[in-house]
């Protein structure tokens, strides 16, 4: 599934989302959502450590998981204590009708808890229509 620009369009203009991320056979609410193009710490594009692919410029997704039993799956996505990074899975609808639900797929890059909850930092690899 390659990314829909336009969905993507839509996404990023959107504030009225509710977004659920998927992990092992759990669901949790993912609060706080921005979805942005920035860059990336790479001159041109590369493969990261042999790992994964990198570009110059990255869609990125972030938000707040207030279930902090999310903490220990975590681990199992992120590139570090893994070769490979796990899948995750974001699901939101956009709009009433029957293209109306989305999948983002994405790759964890970084987390940091705090008393609210975990903060999410991910790139988006996939995204289209369910």
């Amino acid at each position: 599934m390659p990314v829909d620009s336009s969905l993507l369009e839509t996404l990023m203009k959107s504030n009225n989302n509710s977004y659920v991320f998927h992990l092992g056979n759990k669901e949790y609410f993912l609060e706080n959502v921005s979805i942005v193009n920035s860059p990336t710490p790479v001159n041109s594009p590369t493969t990261r450590g042999g790992v994964y692919f990198s570009d110059k410029f990255a869609y990125k997704i972030k938000g707040t998981i207030k279930d902090l039993s999310v903490i220990p799956l975590l681990t199992k996505t992120m590139l570090g204590p893994n070769t490979e990074f796990g899948d995750i899975v974001i699901t939101t609808q956009i709009n009433p009708g029957p293209q109306s639900k989305v999948s983002i797929h994405a790759n964890l890059t970084n987390s940091i808890q705090n008393k609210n909850g975990i903060q999410l930092s991910m790139i988006i690899v996939k995204l289209g229509y369910c």
